[in-house]
């Protein structure tokens, strides 16, 4: 089971790597609207800046209360955030501006420096918090002056809610930057669009690995039936080859002829039985035989002696057996007084064919 819910993560994982990565490519390809919303005083939003709309719709302002737009334009505001890229500059009023100097050499780590040091300039912690920053580099002092921005997360919630509500590809919330004019500061952002796409994506990709995979096992089972039907036919006209020419030659199944060909086999082939035998008779007393293997025209022996070298020579002398040696290491222990050996011979047939 372990092992199932491993390949069955990975191949998620890997499902939605590819997501990413095309959907990566379409944005890249894909340009998109982009259109600036700026909060007022009494929380109505107006329109800042826009590309790739009618400018008709320059007019157009709405207020977002309990994460529900109030358009005041006759579902103008709405009708342009649908698969645009939104972004909200919200009042300064609802951040928290912090000052944060560092040395000139930190400037390098300060996503990972403004992130520790959130729950210690604001009240909340950094999984709490909604938070951006923006740096200048001061030479007279070799310093890096950092402008912090937070909120409590949970406050900008109804403003991407609502935004996202409209339809719109990416949200993104700002604030106006207090040392630098016309500028924001981003606090959060929201791929809306891109998540519902990588879910539909991620369907699709799925499917279509069950279609190929279920085409693949189709394919391999077609081609195992037809394979074994074709060798059964292939064996099917080789043992009627063999038939013909048994039955072209004469005399090749008379009872002389089968005599004589178990004679050869008798005498041509090893006798284990007579091997066995032999192998008694020419071991030493002193050595002990613990494993004996026969594989086709070769022994093989393991056990304990006194003497390795000399089995060999035993064996090398006696007509059942022949080219002896070992193919393994012999070796002896300290506490042991006999050596472990393995030795493989070709055993050798008995008697001489007589034909």
């Amino acid at each position: 089971m372990r092992y199932y819910d491993s390949v069955r993560k990975a191949f998620h994982r890997r499902i939605d790597q590819v997501a990413i990565t095309i959907l990566a490519v379409r944005d890249t390809l894909r340009s998109k609207p982009s259109i600036r919303f700026v909060e007022q005083a009494d929380g109505e939003f107006v329109l800042a800046e826009a590309t790739q709309i009618d400018k008709r719709a320059s007019n157009a302002r709405f207020r977002i209360a309990s994460g529900i737009i109030r358009d005041s334009g006759n579902g103008i505001a709405a009708g342009l955030m649908h698969g645009a890229r939104v972004e909200l500059v919200l009042q300064p009023s609802r951040f928290m501006f912090r000052p944060l100097e560092l040395p000139r050499k930190a400037s390098d780590f300060l996503a990972g420096i403004v992130r520790s040091q959130i729950d210690r300039l604001t009240p909340w912690t950094a999984a709490e918090a909604a938070f951006g920053w923006r740096s200048s580099i001061e030479p007279a002092n070799d310093k890096v002056s950092v402008t912090i921005v937070a909120t409590a997360r949970n406050l900008l919630a109804p403003f991407a809610q609502a935004i996202a509500n409209c339809g719109a590809d990416t949200v993104i919330l700002t604030a106006p930057d207090p040392r630098v004019t016309a500028t924001t500061i981003e606090v959060l952002e929201q791929k809306v669009g891109q998540a519902a796409d990588l879910s539909r994506l991620r369907r699709l990709l799925i499917g279509f690995a069950a279609g190929s995979a279920a085409i693949a096992a189709l394919s391999l089972a077609a081609g195992t039936i037809g394979g074994s039907l074709l060798e059964q036919g292939r064996d099917e006209i080789n043992e009627r080859i063999t038939s013909k020419r048994a039955a072209l030659k004469p005399g090749q199944n008379s009872p002389a002829e089968m005599t004589r060909e178990l004679e050869r086999r008798k005498h041509e082939t090893p006798s284990a039985v007579i091997a066995i035998d032999a192998l008694s008779q020419v071991l030493p007393d002193d050595t002990y035989v613990t494993e004996l293997r026969i594989v086709g025209d070769k022994i093989q022996i393991i056990g304990l002696t006194k003497d390795a070298p000399a089995l060999i020579r035993l064996l090398e002398q006696t007509p059942h057996f022949s080219r002896a040696s070992f193919f393994a290491p012999t070796t002896r222990s300290e506490t042991e007084q006999r050596e472990h050996f393995h030795i493989e011979a070709h055993i050798e047939p008995v008697f001489t064919p007589g034909l």
